[in-house]
């Protein structure tokens, strides 16, 4: 992998993964979910708060709505994270009781009515611990296809420490959990399989999940 700096953190390239393919003549390249003011994962501060089980998606940042929703049609060709530091006996509490190593991927969802999202396409499920205190990104040997319109989200079946805190209530994101299981952070919610249908019931306010992906919209034909 290679490392630049970037702020506080090291960015880094996972080379074991196929490296960005080019865009073509009239395609635009576009970082879903990328603001000025992205935050910070709160690990390892205490409390350090992480995602855990669940698939979610940014819903607002300020003013800003729709932050995870395709602008237009194309292939997302890789993702990004940025993760925080916890610390040893951070990461044992997590792994021992949130399913594990921390692991994490992307998710494309077909809206619905009713806050009902579907699965359309999904990436591989990558380790995250290694990337601890770094913002990776993962390009994807298999590009994903999405709509315009359709959401990205991130999808953590254990725990991953990518949870920035302390904004206002006009920032918040939803997870892939009940009505009644919103407190419930243990409980396994994440949509894992294509074709999977959830509804979004939770909404957390005052904090944000940092992630981004990268889009290559569909070149329109020349009239």
């Amino acid at each position: 992998m290679r490392a630049t700096q970037k702020g506080a953190f090291a960015v880094l390239a996972a080379t074991t993964l196929a490296a960005l393919p080019a865009a073509p003549a009239g395609a635009r390249i576009i970082e879903i979910g990328r603001t000025a003011q992205a935050g910070r994962p709160s690990c390892p501060a205490s409390p350090c708060q992480a995602v855990s089980r669940t698939t979610g998606y940014q819903a607002k940042v300020g003013a800003t709505r729709g932050l995870m929703v395709a602008p237009a049609d194309g292939k997302i060709v890789a993702w990004s994270i940025t993760l925080g530091s916890p610390g040893r006996r951070q990461i044992r509490f997590f792994n021992q009781n949130y399913g594990g190593a921390s692991r994490g991927g992307i998710s494309i969802l077909r809206p619905g009515t009713k806050l009902f999202y579907r699965v359309t396409g999904q990436s591989p499920l990558q380790s995250l611990q290694p990337y601890f205190g770094t913002t990776v990104q993962f390009p994807l040997g298999r590009a994903l296809n999405v709509r315009k319109g359709y959401v990205v989200a991130l999808t953590v079946p254990s725990w991953a420490p990518a949870l920035a805190l302390g904004f206002g209530n006009d920032t918040s994101w939803r997870a892939s959990r009940a009505r009644s299981a919103c407190g419930e952070p243990g409980t396994q919610s994440a949509q894992l399989d294509l074709k999977d249908l959830a509804q979004y019931r939770c909404l957390y306010r005052t904090a944000r999940l940092t992630y981004t992906a990268t889009l290559i919209t569909t070149p329109k034909p020349r009239r």
